[in-house]
């Protein structure tokens, strides 16, 4: 399953989840960027959903830098 947010204002843009795993997408194009509070927002997000979290920065011809700001525990116990 996968939706988005469309002009998103909020933290998230993308989501994205397939057996148990889950993944939060911040995208930005252009110059923008990422505030040291967007990325802290970001990461709580991917912790309280137990799924990583990435910002997807666009820059123009089809390249995407992607920087993951929190990895999901992957370990059982």
């Amino acid at each position: 399953m996968a939706s988005r947010s469309a002009a998103s204002h909020g933290a998230v843009d993308v989501f994205a989840a397939k057996d148990g795993k889950v993944l939060l997408v911040q995208v930005k194009s252009g110059r923008a960027r990422a505030t040291k509070e967007e990325l802290e927002e970001l990461a709580k997000w991917g912790e309280n959903a137990n799924g990583d979290a990435e910002v997807w920065y666009y820059r123009g011809r089809g390249k995407v830098v992607k920087r993951r700001v929190h990895a999901a525990g992957r370990g059982g116990s």
